[in-house]
């Protein structure tokens, strides 16, 4: 995955930066003011310096040694080519774009922040979330080593992951397409397919479907769906709810379990795909941007998409604590079956041979 890349600088007029700046303003004569303006630097905050760890972690989601960490990978990306005496530094830029993520509100606010105007957060937004979402094949890739944890969960053996897909709120991109992003539950937004492991790491994103399209026509176009069919993955399954179709490698619910077997199979499916929802749900509260409406232009909405999810596994490879929200969340949402006439049903034998081998007492 691959997102172009430009530099960030400040453009903050003339009044904006006499405001934000510390010179002094007394002189009458304009001329003489803009040569100060010209010649001084805004002092900005080093909150790594300022800020303790808690304070730190609390508004930047990141702990200091990550965010050092994450500062060093994305300086070849990230650079300030403006000449001017207030361009942004990576530093700030990188905090800018981690307080939006925190707060998930409006640009002006994270402007404030650090002291720009509000285009110039637009685009360090931009360009950071970016920068980070090319970090994407490093953190976010299918791995099979997690059958084993997943078994331990409720018994279900040969789990390569699960999948589902939720929806990020966005405002209407425009009149014409705008419909296309309105979801079943009436507000526009995103469709994002995940695949999670065990540990709740994402393996897959895929963030550029309309909240109208179905969760199964996102996997039908998919490449994950195409590897599957290839059979990169061996004999693992995918482990589904019942928007999607059943299939030799993405196992599905019973809609009507009847034996002791398929009760089974049904608690231990459910229990074990549970941990799609749980991952929804620690990646939203980490960053709140996702959980709330995003009111920037589409291309912007899947660079940070892509962007917070590659934070989130970054955080769950460093073994991170969660950030406990100041408000409670809209939870992950739930997909429910939108009828059994509208789902295509394959490959069945696999499921019954998986149940009568497996939860057969």
């Amino acid at each position: 995955m691959s997102f172009e890349m430009s530099s960030s600088d400040s453009d903050s007029d003339l009044e904006h930066l006499i405001q934000l700046s510390d010179w002094d303003t007394n002189s009458s004569d304009d001329d003489s003011d803009r040569q100060r303006v010209s010649s001084r630097k805004i002092r900005r905050v080093n909150y790594m310096q300022t800020l303790d760890d808690a304070e730190f972690t609390f508004r930047f989601r990141l702990t200091k040694p990550a965010f050092q960490l994450l500062l060093t990978e994305l300086m070849p990306f990230v650079r300030v080519t403006s000449k001017k005496n207030y361009g942004v530094s990576p530093l700030h830029q990188l905090l800018l774009t981690l307080r939006f993520y925190a707060l998930g509100t409006m640009l002006i606010s994270v402007a404030d922040f650090v002291g720009v105007s509000k285009s110039t957060a637009g685009r360090i937004m931009r360009d950071m979330s970016r920068a980070i979402a090319r970090l994407y094949d490093k953190y976010i890739f299918v791995h099979q080593e997690g059958a084993e944890n997943f078994y331990r969960i409720a018994g279900f053996p040969r789990v390569l992951g699960a999948i589902d897909c939720t929806h990020i709120r966005i405002q209407s991109p425009c009149q014409t397409i705008g419909e296309e992003f309105r979801n079943r539950k009436g507000y526009f937004s995103l469709n994002v397919q995940a695949v999670c492991d065990a540990e709740l790491r994402l393996m897959n994103v895929v963030a550029r479907w309309p909240g109208s399209t179905h969760d199964a026509t996102i996997f039908n176009n998919s490449i994950l769906r195409a590897q599957c069919d290839a059979g990169d993955f061996g004999n693992r399954w995918l482990l589904g709810d019942s928007a999607y179709p059943n299939r030799s490698y993405l196992l599905t619910p019973l809609l009507n379990p009847v034996t002791e077997a398929e009760i089974r199979y049904n608690e231990s499916h459910i229990k074990t795909r549970n941990t799609i929802e749980r991952t929804f749900g620690v990646w939203k509260r980490r960053f709140p941007v996702v959980a709330l409406t995003l009111r920037v232009s589409i291309s912007n909405v899947h660079a940070i998409i892509v962007a917070t999810a590659v934070l989130h596994n970054m955080c769950r490879n460093l073994n991170l604590q969660e950030i406990p929200p100041e408000v409670e969340l809209p939870p992950a949402d739930n997909i429910e079956n939108s009828g059994a006439q509208n789902m295509i049903m394959l490959d069945m034998q696999h499921r019954t041979d998986l149940i009568n081998n497996y939860f057969t007492i």
